[in-house]
């Protein structure tokens, strides 16, 4: 392979177009956004001197923990008839939850990149001096957050994967969309507050001391994300007709099934040997109670921000429906974002007590 060819496989082009804007009024006239943007510049962190990267990482151990899970999950699809994992045996089932747990830190780190990159758009997309002055700060967010998974996978798992196509696939749509809203709703809402979910499961499992900080950092960072989406949109959207807000909908339905995807791990399965359709076909076809689970809890964060803005139960309960078919409209009425995210702030509190 030339070196060209590798560095077309690195780089990925997304084409889009919309408006840079300009505003020229300063006046600062959104208190919640102001607020946010005050607790963003003092609760900045510092990947190279507030986490200890001399703390020795056994990466079969932290396979055991936060893959654990994961396996569970998987191990379930091994009783069904024509399952491509009917072979496995105590190995097999040990090296999943090492790749397992590089696969979705690997996922993470890719995440953070699109996080990056649709912040900054957000930057030259959004039409108020509160909310580009706050973006600005994600950017700085973002960046290290991707600097931060990188540097574990290199220096304590030892090898990454490639993007996962659903997550590919999340983060092009959204880029290549020209409607400022799209960045927020698609980002900020549903793939950070994902994150966000998946980030607190993996914290109170894990005991392995760097990634545990890091954790506490990152979601620390990834509150103050979701409730900026929270706080924009609830404004915006007060203004759209049912017919724009049946196209957000039905756009959050969308990345919220394609994220779903996202935790089969067919990269990792593609690595093994195993053809990754027929995992998902197995999926399907035993939902395992483990499976249910996993899933369902990963949408604590959205459902509660979805209510709201408004989009639950606009154009007739169209979102509303959708999530009570898939099992998570449970989540209503839990703490939107909004609200919670200066309990998640662990970097003031750790400044505080030093």
């Amino acid at each position: 392979m030339t070196s060209t060819e590798e560095k077309l496989e690195t780089i990925h082009a997304v084409s889009a177009e919309f408006d840079t804007i300009f505003t020229w009024d300063y006046g600062r006239s959104r208190g919640s956004l102001v607020k946010l943007y005050e607790k963003a510049k003092t609760s900045q962190w510092n990947a190279s001197t507030d986490l200890d990267w001399s703390i020795d990482v056994d990466p079969e151990k932290v396979g055991r923990e936060l893959g654990g899970g994961g396996v569970q999950r998987f191990q379930a699809l091994a009783e069904a008839e024509g399952s491509p994992v009917k072979h496995f045996g105590d190995k097999d089932w040990e090296r999943v939850s090492i790749e397992l747990q590089n696969s979705l830190m690997s996922q993470f780190m890719h995440g953070e990149q699109g996080a990056l990159l649709c912040t900054a758009r957000i930057v030259e997309t959004v039409p108020w001096i509160d909310a580009k002055y706050y973006a600005a700060t994600q950017v700085m967010d973002e960046a290290r957050h991707v600097e931060v998974f990188a540097r574990y996978l290199s220096e304590k798992l030892g090898s990454q994967y490639g993007i996962n196509d659903n997550l590919k696939g999340i983060l092009d749509d959204i880029l290549g969309d020209p409607r400022w809203d799209i960045a927020y709703l698609g980002m900020q809402i549903m793939v950070e507050g994902l994150a966000l979910a998946a980030f607190g499961l993996m914290h109170q499992i894990t005991t392995e001391p760097l990634v545990k900080k890091m954790l506490r950092y990152v979601m620390s960072d990834e509150a103050r994300h979701v409730a900026f989406g929270v706080l924009s949109l609830q404004e915006y959207y007060k203004e759209l007709t049912d017919a724009e807000m049946r196209e957000r909908q039905e756009f959050a339905f969308d990345v919220a099934c394609r994220l779903q995807r996202r935790f089969a791990h067919a990269e990792m399965w593609a690595k093994m040997g195993i053809d990754p359709e027929a995992v998902y076909r197995t999926m399907d076809a035993v939902n395992p109670p483990a499976q249910q689970m996993f899933q369902t809890l990963l949408f604590s964060k959205i459902v509660p921000n979805c209510k709201k803005l408004g989009l639950l139960d606009a154009s007739g309960g169209w979102l509303r429906e959708r999530f009570t078919e898939i099992g998570v409209i449970q989540f209503e009425d839990f703490t939107d974002t909004g609200e919670e995210y200066t309990e998640l702030d662990e970097v003031a509190r750790d400044r505080e007590t030093a």
